[in-house]
């Protein structure tokens, strides 16, 4: 069974065999490719990790347009893969029409919710995450002063902005914070180039720690963060290791977890709205041996007390998606 993809032009078809293996699961990842280190990657290692401890076969393709979206949703349930998880919130308007075509194939969506019977929606409590990593760069800051740079300029990312902010100020009331992001299109996601421009701007601002979530972008951020020899933190995968001395820590968003429980589950699914947040361990952040000689003893107190808090409601991290408002903007 292979994957075909045609280019013509500007435009792209996909062409999938019409004889694959029934209950076979596939994946589809997002724009940036499946080897962006960071949110692809992450779902990418989930499917691996299935396939190696199960010896089960996945299909997969990566998109190169929006306009494939549908397309491939529709392709693979045509041939019977099931379930099929779309990794990434721009699948959601075509999975809504293609899932009512196939009502006896399983779906799974992450960072978005799509009503349907047989769609599992997967959603991330990103906020928790990232206010934990704040409290990490507001402690671990030495002009008063950190940033962010995000992808493409949309609610979601702005939620991680603004529990970075939270974290931030609750380590230090007196820090200020600098956010820009890269644009307000798909292209925003792989921009390494714009990433490091950004954050050069920032660092001339007086930031010492900057928070990427921006995809391929991001790859950008952190390697001028190295240049310029300040601390970066990373998103959704473990990135700490692509820049051993200044990356501080990571902002795991445990995507892996969603496509591994997905294909596990296979046909039998269970749909419905599903939340991933620091009480099942859907979010968190990365301390491996890149960063412990960056993160003192005070820092991992304090970090995992507030982590502990907020998984129980002793802390409560405002939603920026609740009500598209930031409280400490």
């Amino acid at each position: 069974m292979t994957i075909i993809r045609n280019l013509l032009g500007a435009a792209a078809t996909l062409a999938i065999s019409a004889t694959a293996v029934l209950a076979d699961p596939a994946i589809i990842f997002d724009l940036g490719g499946k080897f962006d280190k960071s949110f692809n990657e992450a779902a990418f290692n989930g499917a691996t990790r299935w396939a190696n401890e199960t010896g089960g076969k996945f299909r997969e393709i990566e998109i190169t347009s929006d306009a494939q979206r549908e397309q491939a949703i529709r392709r693979f349930a045509e041939s019977g893969y099931n379930p099929i998880v779309m990794a990434g919130f721009n699948f959601a308007t075509s999975l809504d029409t293609v899932a009512q075509d196939f009502p006896d194939t399983k779906f799974a969506i992450i960072d978005m919710v799509v009503d349907q019977p047989n769609v599992r929606s997967v959603v991330y409590n990103e906020h928790e995450g990232s206010f934990l990593v704040g409290i990490l760069a507001g402690m671990a800051s030495k002009t008063g002063t950190v940033s962010f740079v995000g992808g493409m300029d949309i609610p979601l990312i702005r939620k991680f902005a603004c529990g970075y902010a939270q974290g931030a100020r609750f380590a230090n009331p007196d820090i200020k914070i600098i956010q820009n992001m890269t644009g307000t299109t798909g292209a925003a996601w792989n921009d390494p180039v714009k990433g490091g421009e950004l954050t050069k701007a920032q660092v001339s601002q007086g930031s010492d720690v900057v928070f990427a979530a921006a995809g391929s972008t991001g790859l950008g951020v952190l390697q001028t963060a190295a240049d310029e020899g300040i601390y970066a933190i990373g998103v959704d995968s473990n990135q700490n290791y692509l820049h051993p001395g200044t990356m501080l820590t990571s902002m795991m968003k445990r995507v892996d977890l969603a496509v591994f429980n997905a294909f596990t589950e296979g046909e039998d699914l269970t749909t419905g709205f599903n939340v991933m947040g620091l009480n099942n361990r859907g979010v968190g952040f990365a301390m491996d041996e890149y960063n412990k000689d960056l993160v003192t003893d005070a820092m991992t107190a304090a970090v995992y007390k507030a982590a502990y808090d907020v998984a129980t409601g002793a802390i409560e991290v405002h939603d920026y998606m609740s009500d598209n408002s930031c409280p400490v903007e």
